[in-house]
């Protein structure tokens, strides 16, 4: 059975993983750089793409091992083109490029939102089309229509912030360890979500866009407002009640307007299932909450184990299976890209007007 190697390197996890031809993941393996940035607060691109020249080969090297694969028995290899830090994006690549011409066998490039867009259907081959599927990280808030397996139409997008880089920001402002995201979710439940009013973003112009500067916004000037005091040394497991609390209202408003949008998405496309991945799809909250959405409106759901939530190189193995064994589809002039134009609903509408839109 034909043996595939995924790469993926856009932000500041390097990873490498090896899928057989059925899309059974056959070692999947991930170097963070959490410690590495820490002491920043959030990713420095330069560090990042520092160290994923120091990880690519050996992470490579363990994930081929633990396949029991020879570098030898690779059929085909696919990496992360974009969209993500270019400097780090170029990384696994050019490593991914060099590997597949010395070894003559296919490269495929993948596009790495599309891969988490992809990656329920990794543990969920049954799910169904159409879909609605909520890709959302600490990079990313994007939801997409999927009426098959065929490139996916952009639904709505976040003019701003993501939902994960409001999480992370707060989590930093208010004193919190890096990554802030997972402490919120777990520190939320000692708080009370409805303690804090954060009203909800809006669109006058009646778009679906996210937007998630004005809630961080809102959180930092409110802090200062009511003369509220972060601890400098906090204690995760003592903190004062209104920071429980104001953890807790935070999140939900965060994953209120998540699913507002995909609420009145539901009401304009008629779909099957709800999918959700990325970082964020983690939160134990959002997919509690999405989950319900779903059997309210006798919908399947699904997400990925948090394991391939994050970046991680199953997901691009698997993105790129339908390429590999077509030889002719080997596309090693393909160039790394920081951003994608997206094909959007309203082409399907019939309009020209925004048919495609440049996001991250």
């Amino acid at each position: 059975m034909a043996r595939f190697l995924g790469i993926e390197s856009s932000c500041d996890d390097t990873g490498a993983a090896v899928l057989d031809s059925d899309g059974n993941v056959l070692s999947s393996v991930v170097a963070s750089q959490i410690e590495v940035h820490a002491p920043y607060g959030g990713v420095v691109p330069e560090l990042a793409s520092r160290h994923h020249l120091r990880n690519i080969r050996p992470v490579v090297d363990e994930a081929l091992a633990k396949a029991s694969l020879p570098p030898g028995g690779i059929t085909g290899v696919a990496a992360t083109a974009g969209p993500g830090l270019i400097g780090s994006v170029l990384v696994g690549f050019s490593f991914a490029k060099a590997l597949a011409c010395g070894l003559g066998v296919p490269f495929i490039p993948v596009n790495h939102i599309e891969a988490h867009l992809h990656s329920p259907w990794l543990e969920h081959r049954d799910l169904p089309y159409p879909a609605l599927v909520l890709v959302v990280s600490g990079g990313h808030s994007h939801l997409f229509l999927c009426r098959d397996a065929s490139p996916p139409r952009l639904v709505c997008a976040t003019r701003d912030d993501a939902a994960g880089e409001a999480l992370d920001k707060a989590a930093k402002f208010l004193g919190l360890p890096y990554p802030g995201g997972p402490w919120i979710d777990r520190l939320a439940r000692k708080g009370n979500p409805r303690a804090f009013p954060f009203s909800l973003p809006r669109m006058s112009s009646g778009s679906l866009d996210y937007s998630f500067s004005g809630l961080k916004t809102a959180l930092i000037y409110g802090v200062k407002r009511d003369g509220l005091t972060p601890p400098e040394k906090p204690d995760l497991e003592r903190l004062p009640q209104w920071l429980y609390d104001l953890l807790a209202s935070y999140q939900k408003r965060v994953v209120d307007h998540l699913l507002q949008r995909v609420r009145q998405a539901l009401q304009r496309f008629s779909v099957r299932s709800l999918a959700m991945a990325g970082g964020v799809a983690c939160n134990s909250v959002l997919r509690s909450r999405l989950g319900e959405l779903a059997e309210k409106y006798h919908l399947e759901c699904a997400y990925p184990s948090p394991r391939f939530c994050t970046d991680n190189a199953a997901m691009i193995a698997f993105a790129a299976l339908k390429h590999f064994g077509r030889p002719q589809e080997s596309q090693l002039e393909a160039d790394a890209f920081a951003t994608h134009l997206w094909k959007t609903v309203d082409e399907d509408a019939g309009t020209n007007d925004h048919a495609e839109r440049r996001v991250p």
